[in-house]
């Protein structure tokens, strides 16, 4: 029998890598150059699988998408829907044999193309060497990838970069009233005549359509109004070690036009201030990088003299990735029965780590002891610094693969001791010994994401009974935020235990992003507020990127957007977003009811 069934999985691969040649040749004709086309980059590099699987793949078990480290994959439609990714590596949607898209995560697969996803030395690979119009041909039989950097590919970039402008115009001409384009119109008329000027001067053409592509940059910083009651926020890690650095820090923030900061305060499983709550823990008082000082107090007073909110990000049941046997005072070393379990490992006598989670360290939701400690130090925030909201990050239980691979239930977390013998009394079964496929199993995830949206409901109430707005970090993905994570947010909305949603947009490519805000509207109560988490700067995404990204929000109606982080909001973004979208245009005409305001 095991002969057979090893022959058809042969049988399987076999025919499977027959199915995507003959795919990568209907798709991907050998590239010719064009007549008077000029080459300026060719550069080859071996791709690792194609639509992987935890038998072709192993070095990718463990992590989203099943891309293993440095690799280089291969994602067509008969993978699914989306790659699945994490936000490690970077992506280029391709459709037909031109890079339609670059992408940073969990890209949409197009029905007439595929998504190339690389990480580490990959990831390089794809940043250095592919660009949108870039043309990709892939060799099956010696497992490779070339792009080519044409003439043409320039061309490509500044038509289709053209294009989007106009339509961002024409959206704001036909949607907002008193709408200013002036600039707008001027710097793609100046776009227009560089891309003239390419196609008469092949030679040259690389030049003139970058001057193309710059002009059309500039359209597009100015394309978008400034939009009044909007959240405009940024998250901040506060690496500042004195009252100088931090106001230097806000002075900057408020001259971006930013109104709101979500401040890193409890991460690692330490707080940045001194912590009378962890002391009585027995867990270390305060963060030793901020000894001596409070930062928390300091950033409330001065974001609120310069007009700015302050949430307190808060990341609820990740602690840390420094072993707990070489940090005697930390939460794990103290209290090791509170670990987080794989069912892999249930019986370890070693606490684990999430290999796909920056080899991080989770503390278990469903025990008690562990929602009264967290219960406890968000109250003594709370009482201590009166912060504008509470921003619940890591809200969840740690990463597991899709249910689509066959290890799915041994990558699943919960099977603590705590979680097993409760569960057992409930339903007189340890739930290490229940299969994917059993009645039991739907009720063994139910009571884990009950555990998560039970102490969500305690801290929505804690923020709520002192006026503060509670919101929490979602990945926005419906499906795969509860088979993977058991963050049942759907709940957490009708129940209107939280605010807001801060999702996770962990891509570079608006369509996505678009597609991911979609989800969560669908699924959220009218009254949640939704928060578009935008990560284009943490991934080195283009100008533009963020621009279309905050585009699609803005067409969404989402009652704002914040930035991740302000450790990548370099000066290059900044500068786009005071064009216009963080800042009013000179003059700019704005309507308050029927009463015209000019600025």
């Amino acid at each position: 029998m095991e002969r057979v069934l090893r022959k058809l999985f042969y049988l399987f691969v076999i025919s499977t890598v027959i199915n995507f040649s003959a795919f990568a040749q209907d798709v991907f004709m050998p590239y010719e150059p064009q007549p008077n086309e000029v080459i300026f980059n060719q550069s080859t590099y071996y791709y690792n699988d194609f639509d992987p699987m935890v038998t072709t793949n192993s070095a990718g078990a463990n992590y989203p998408g099943l891309r293993g480290a440095n690799q280089l994959i291969i994602y067509t439609p008969a993978f699914g829907y989306r790659t699945n990714t994490n936000e490690f590596g970077t992506e280029a949607i391709i459709t037909g044999d031109t890079v339609s898209a670059l992408s940073g995560a969990d890209s949409l697969i197009p029905p007439n193309g595929i998504v190339i996803s690389g990480h580490g030395r990959a990831k390089k690979w794809i940043n250095e060497n592919v660009m949108v119009g870039s043309k990709i041909s892939i060799d099956t039989e010696k497992k490779t990838i070339t792009s080519y950097i044409t003439s043409d590919t320039f061309l490509y970039g500044a038509r289709e970069r053209i294009k989007e402008v106009q339509d961002m115009m024409y959206y704001y001409v036909q949607n907002q009233q008193g709408y200013s384009q002036r600039k707008t119109i001027q710097n793609i008329e100046r776009a227009k005549d560089y891309i003239e000027k390419a196609q008469k001067d092949s030679e040259n053409s690389q030049s003139y359509a970058s001057k193309a592509i710059e002009y059309a940059d500039n359209a597009m910083s100015t394309v978008i109004p400034y939009k009044q009651n909007e959240l405009k926020g940024v998250w901040v890690r506060p690496t500042y070690h004195n009252i100088e650095e931090i106001q230097s820090v806000l002075d900057r923030i408020a001259a971006a036009g930013i109104n709101n900061v979500f401040l890193e305060t409890y991460y690692h499983g330490q707080t940045i201030f001194p912590s009378r709550t962890m002391s009585e823990y027995g867990f270390i008082k305060q963060n030793p990088e901020y000894a001596g000082f409070d930062p928390l107090k300091i950033w409330i007073v001065e974001a609120h003299r310069r007009g700015i909110k302050v949430h307190v990000w808060f990341e609820s049941f990740y602690v840390g990735n420094k072993p707990p046997e070489n940090n005697p005072l930390y939460i794990l070393a103290q209290k090791p029965e509170w670990a987080n379990y794989q069912k892999r490992n249930a019986n370890s006598d070693t606490i684990p780590y999430s290999i796909s989670e920056h080899n991080g360290y989770f503390i278990d939701p469903a025990n008690p002891e562990v929602q009264k400690f967290l219960c406890d130090l968000i109250s003594e925030i709370i009482n201590r610094y009166k912060p504008d909201g509470i921003n619940l990050d890591y809200i969840r239980y740690p990463q597991s693969l899709a249910p689509t691979f066959s290890n799915y239930d041994m990558s699943n977390w919960g099977y603590t001791k705590f979680a097993r013998e409760d569960f057992m009394r409930m339903y007189g079964k340890d739930p290490v010994d229940i299969s994917i496929d059993e009645p039991l199993w739907y009720h063994w995830k139910l009571y884990r994401a009950g555990k998560v949206t039970e102490f969500v409901s305690k801290v929505g109430k804690l923020a709520r009974d002192n006026d503060i707005q509670i919101t929490a970090v979602i990945f926005p993905n419906i499906q795969m935020a509860y088979d993977t994570k058991l963050q049942d947010w759907k709940t957490w909305s009708y129940n209107d235990y939280v605010d807001g949603f801060t999702p996770l947009l962990l891509t570079c490519d608006d369509n996505t992003a678009m597609n991911l805000m979609g989800n969560v509207l669908r699924n959220k109560a009218p009254a949640t507020k939704l928060y578009a988490g935008l990560f284009v700067t943490f991934m080195n995404g283009a100008n533009s990127d963020l621009i279309k990204q905050i585009h699609a929000a803005r067409k969404y109606g989402l009652s704002g957007l914040i930035i991740f982080d302000y450790a990548h909001l370099n000066d290059n973004y900044v500068s786009t977003l005071t064009q216009s979208i963080f800042k009013p245009l000179d003059r700019e005409i704005y309507y308050r009811g029927a009463r015209r305001v000019r600025k």
